[in-house]
């Protein structure tokens, strides 16, 4: 049966841990589409007393982009924090398919980053955290396609096999410190509690 733990102590593990990126704790929350990544780091960060979350949603440029946000989570925000200058980015407007505004996020003592991608490497070494998040295929299409519409399903399929690619050879997976089940069949209370993956 999988362990149960209570997020308040995924967050004390963040807090116990040093920052590796300057002055910043950096959590990355990463693992496919579709797996509870939004909803697991909303809680965490609630449990950390409320630090900016990054969604990789917000700067992935379009349904053909993973490969591309891999340096610009490198350049505009893991290196600045690293280097003690503010971290900034643009917001992808999906609808109008261009960036947008642009966002500063500043030096925060804490930031969690989720989504695909999250915590590639080039965050190696700069996390106080690295969660992966499953789920198994069938869950997460129907979560996706439950929230975007049937429609949607070639975008998906697109962008799943940008995940098989881009976890392959990134292996994050391999390098997380914490890994949880996206959808667990053990009982908990979701909204204090996640599952270990075994």
């Amino acid at each position: 049966m999988p362990a149960v733990l209570p997020i308040s102590a995924v967050a004390e593990r963040v807090l116990a841990a040093p920052p590796r990126c300057a002055h910043t704790r950096l959590v990355c929350v990463d693992g496919p589409s579709g797996s509870g990544k939004t909803s697991f780091a909303g809680r965490l960060a609630a449990a950390l007393g409320g630090p900016p979350v990054l969604h990789m949603d917000d700067i992935y440029p379009g349904w053909d982009g993973l490969a591309a946000v891999v340096p610009l989570l490198r350049d505009r925000i893991v290196e600045p924090l690293a280097a003690g200058l503010p971290a900034r980015y643009r917001r992808y407007d999906w609808e109008r398919r261009e960036y947008a505004e642009e966002h500063d996020l500043g030096t925060p003592p804490l930031l969690v980053v989720e989504g695909v991608g999250a915590g590639s490497r080039p965050t190696a070494g700069r996390t106080a955290l690295l969660v992966w998040m499953e789920a198994p295929r069938e869950e997460r299409f129907r979560r996706g396609i439950a929230r975007d519409g049937e429609s949607y399903r070639p975008h998906w399929e697109r962008w799943a096999r940008q995940e098989l690619a881009h976890f392959a050879a990134d292996d994050t997976e391999a390098r997380a410190d914490l890994r949880l089940d996206g959808a667990p069949t053990v009982a908990l209370d979701v909204e204090h509690e996640v599952a270990l993956l075994t």
